[in-house]
């Protein structure tokens, strides 16, 4: 039951990454991003989706990432 918990708690982390990450570079949006960085903005509703989980497929190997121990 505890793996199924913390199994759970890294998705909700990736998640939380990957709505961070999408507003600050404005992924998803009809407008490109200003900060230097992001996707171009998609002319189809299907290519933004695509991106949106490509995006939340990086942010789950980010936080289950092993840490390194100093």
């Amino acid at each position: 039951m505890e793996s199924i918990n913390a199994a759970r708690r890294t998705e909700d982390i990736a998640l939380d990454l990957l709505k961070f990450v999408a507003s600050q570079a404005h992924v998803g949006t009809k407008s490109a991003g200003s900060t230097g960085f992001g996707v171009a903005a998609s002319a189809k509703p299907e290519d933004q989706v695509t991106d949106l989980l490509a995006l939340y497929a990086r942010c789950r190997q980010v936080v289950e990432a092993p840490v390194e121990k100093k």
